[in-house]
């Protein structure tokens, strides 16, 4: 039997150390990444740097837009928004009881253009919905009960289901949120500096500071080193307690083999011994039948020569057997004593 819980915990394994080796590697590369103190500093690099394109680089600055999205439900101003809204309800289990439940109706999302301004230049920011660390902040959430009529009520009830409501959830991200951007810096033909997902290397979203990202993924790589070694010690342990396990059943099943055929092959000479002394009991029996004569029982003096009907024994002589109301051997009524003759 294959030990999954040994092979699932180093697998497991495997993937945290994966894991820690690509955050710490994140973290040595955000090291090396150029960072950018003032964005107006952005373009006179990217004109001396055009040569070792791409230029991956760490801006900062607050996040602002010309056009942006005006929150109905918070009232809030941002860039990117999400909107969710959830079914919830109570579904009827198999064991007679109600458990609380919830599905997704509408899920939609919102982005204009947007970008980091510190006061001395701008950046625009493209694809940061594909970035790691961003945050979206929840601006609100509504839960609106169920207002269903009697008919869908009761049609819900009987498949199983008590409708409670739906909760819609709005996050965003707000107009003046200080963010931090690690990735490629371009400049296009009209002198417009973006920050865009590079095709090889970090990209970051984030609130946190560059220096905070950078001991966050190492604390992360630490984590997942030790939790790598936790998760390869039990591996190794129920993989060799599997194993042990294994050779001792394997160890047992051979010995108790073993005394099974030890136990056959005594048996079979047991029973060849048994035979023999049958064999010779017999040949003793014949030869002493054929020793002794066959005298009647009951006068000890002639041979016997009359059978009992309707018993069947023969062990009287017909002068013997007309004085008898009983066999001798089993006491049954005689109801006929038939003489024979041997010859």
């Amino acid at each position: 039997m294959i030990p999954w819980g040994g092979v699932g915990c180093c697998l497991s394994a495997a993937a945290l150390y994966l894991l820690g080796r690509s955050s710490g590697r994140d973290a040595d590369v955000l090291k090396s990444v150029t960072r950018v103190n003032q964005l107006k500093d952005l373009a006179v690099l990217l004109d001396t740097a055009c040569k070792v394109l791409p230029l991956v680089v760490t801006v900062s600055g607050r996040v602002g837009s010309e056009t942006p999205i005006h929150c109905e439900q918070s009232g809030l101003r941002g860039v990117i928004v999400e909107e969710m809204a959830e079914q919830h309800f109570l579904k009827h289990n198999d064991a007679g009881s109600w458990i609380q439940d919830s599905a997704l109706m509408l899920s939609m999302s919102k982005e204009v253009p947007w970008y980091l301004d510190d006061g001395t230049g701008r950046v625009y920011v493209v694809g940061a919905r594909g970035a790691a660390g961003l945050v979206l902040t929840v601006a609100s959430e509504v839960f609106e009960e169920s207002g269903r009529s009697l008919v869908r009520g009761t049609l819900d009830y009987l498949q199983g289901l008590k409708m409670l409501g739906v909760k819609r959830t709005e996050r965003v991200l707000p107009m003046g949120t200080s963010l931090t951007v690690v990735g490629e810096a371009v400049k296009d033909d009209v002198g417009t500096i973006r920050i865009q997902q590079p095709h090889k290397g970090p990209f970051y979203a984030s609130p946190s500071s560059v220096d905070q990202l950078i001991s966050n993924l190492g604390k992360c790589a630490r984590w997942y080193q030790f939790a790598s070694m936790g998760f390869t010690v039990l591996g190794v342990y129920l993989l060799a307690r599997s194993a042990v396990q294994y050779i001792l059943e394997r160890r047992r099943r051979w010995e108790l083999q073993k005394r099974v055929l030890a136990a056959a092959a005594q048996r079979q000479i047991q029973d060849s011994e048994d035979l023999n002394e049958k064999s010779t009991e017999l040949s003793g029996n014949a030869k002493r039948d054929r020793l002794m004569p066959e005298i009647c029982v009951i006068c000890l003096e002639q041979e016997y020569n009359a059978v009992f009907v309707p018993c069947g024994h023969m062990c009287c002589c017909t002068n013997c057997s007309s004085h008898l109301a009983n066999c001798p051997l089993c006491r049954r009524r005689i109801d006929q004593a038939v003489r024979t003759f041997r010859h």
